[in-house]
């Protein structure tokens, strides 16, 4: 999993902040973003396990105050751990 999003993208939108109980049933099951969207998983509070269908299946850990990266196009989806409280941010390149 990338550390950044690349340079020259901008903020376009954001979810709303969702618990574990709030979390939408589509980001908890298989998903991708559109050609050229990326997103930017952001933990607030508690811990998430970003999973990327793969293959190879990759699992990563955010926990509070950290993010992932969500590349365009790769299948992936979210498992809340326990109480936890995140948004996405979503970015794409300058019109």
């Amino acid at each position: 999993m990338l550390t950044q999003l690349p340079s020259g993208l901008v903020k376009y939108s954001e979810t709303a902040l969702f618990t574990e109980e709030t979390v939408p049933s589509k980001l908890t099951s298989a998903h991708d973003t559109k050609p050229g969207v990326w997103g930017k998983l952001m933990v607030e509070e508690g811990a998430l396990d970003y999973i990327i269908v793969g293959p190879p299946i990759e699992s990563t850990r955010i926990n509070t105050g950290q993010f992932g990266i969500i590349e365009p196009t790769v299948l992936h989806y979210v498992t809340p751990v326990g109480s936890v409280a995140f948004r996405v941010e979503f970015y794409r390149g300058e019109k």
